[in-house]
Order: structure tokens, then sequence, then C-alpha cells
């Protein structure tokens, strides 16, 4: 898989963040409401990479500097697609993302997911990512878990 940085509001980001909030609203009933600008994803506060494989998009994720947390890259939109699941290359990504994360100077990555994304939670937890205390938008909501690893 090729990775190329991207900006948040690129075409292939734009296309591959659609059809992720496709996924929340099969598995939520709703899209992310998270509020999300694009340049939050732009450096130096940000990072935006989309996977290719054959010069289609088929993975995304990015990062951006979380206000609430400090010193800490909060992982948004991760993603693969369903024809491309189970090769290994959301760790591709993650690893990317961590690397950027870090060479930009931040000293831990967080998230927050859902109890419906069991193969999310199953990446990060094995990928060396703790549950710490929720954050965010959906802080109190009953399915939502945060986890978070130094860098």
């Amino acid at each position: 898989m090729e990775l190329c940085t991207r900006t948040y509001d690129h075409p292939d980001s734009v296309k591959m963040i659609a059809d992720l909030q496709q996924v929340y609203v099969e598995r939520y009933g709703d899209v992310d409401v998270t509020p999300v600008d694009p340049a939050q994803f732009a450096a130096p506060l940000g990072y935006f990479v989309i996977g290719y494989l054959d010069e289609v998009p088929v993975a995304c994720g990015g990062w951006r500097v979380n206000d609430e947390l400090a010193g800490a890259a909060e992982i948004k939109r991760m993603y693969v697609v369903d024809a491309a699941r189970g090769k290994g290359l959301s760790r591709l990504v993650l690893a990317h993302l961590e690397a950027t994360a870090r060479e930009a100077g931040l000293e831990r990555m967080v998230l927050e997911t859902g109890l419906r994304q069991p193969e999310a939670i199953a990446l990060y937890t094995s990928s060396g990512y703790e549950r710490i205390d929720n954050f965010g938008v959906y802080r109190d909501h009953p399915e939502s878990r945060c986890f978070g690893k130094p860098l």
C-alpha cells in the first residue's frame, strides 16, 4: 500500500470519510457528530493520510492536536474499505500516524471509538493502547470507549 499525505478535504479523503460515516449510520444509527474542521488535520497541528492499492484509495486516517488533552494527538477517521480488510492495512496506517505524531513532537495518541466497533477496539488494544477516561462529544455515552498510548 502506498501512503500519501492528503488534505482532509481532498476528494479521496472526502469519499473515504463519507464511506466511514455510513458505517457509523449502520452501526449507531447516525453519523459521528464530533466537530471537525479540515484545517485541524494540516501541519503542524494535524495530519491526514490516504492509503492506495493500485492507485485506488482503500484506507485513511488522521490525527489532530487535542486541546482537551495536553500533548496528545487524537486519531480520527481511521478506516479501511471492506474489500481490503484482513490484510494488515489498518496497522500500517496506525503505525504511520503514530510516527508522524511523534515527529511532530506529540507525547501520546488518544482516540475515541465505540462498543459497536469491536474490530477497532481489538486493533488498538493489540497495538498497545489502554483505556483512558472518556473525552470529547461522546464522553458520557454508555457505548463510548477512549484509549491512549504514549509515543
